[in-house]
């Protein structure tokens, strides 16, 4: 499947502006923000994203250290870097994972810097069958 075929969830610190084009384009997106899980602490919004078969969208590395080293179920997690950026920056490196290829529970690590995008995808699923 494709990274960002599943709904998605975006994270608080993912700016609003993101979530709307995402929307527009079609997209089931929930943002934390204005929802009920404005402020909630990451576990719960990686447990409410799990439940509803969401995948996390984020600029915050602390998910995927829950999702690794707390074993939290996830079906998925998109981790952009930089964070806190232009929206036009991040629908750009979205749009570019949008072919991107994974067999959840999965972790996405895109870091771009300029035109650069540099992807690293890691399967959780050897992990989750021990």
């Amino acid at each position: 499947m494709k990274c960002l075929e599943q709904p998605l969830l975006a994270d608080e610190n993912v700016h609003p502006a993101v979530v709307a084009e995402l929307r527009a384009k079609g997209i089931d997106v929930l943002h934390a923000a204005g929802s009920l899980l404005q402020g909630a602490d990451d576990v719960d919004v990686m447990r409410s994203a799990f439940k509803e078969g969401r995948v996390v969208v984020t600029h915050d590395a602390d998910f995927g250290a829950l999702a690794v080293r707390m074993s939290e179920p996830i079906v998925g997690i998109v981790y952009l870097r930089p964070g806190h950026i232009r929206p036009a920056f991040v629908l750009a490196m979205l749009e570019a994972l949008a072919e991107v290829e994974v067999e959840p529970p999965f972790i996405v690590v895109a870091e771009r810097s300029d035109a650069d995008l540099r992807v690293r995808v890691r399967s959780l699923l050897a992990q989750r069958a021990r």
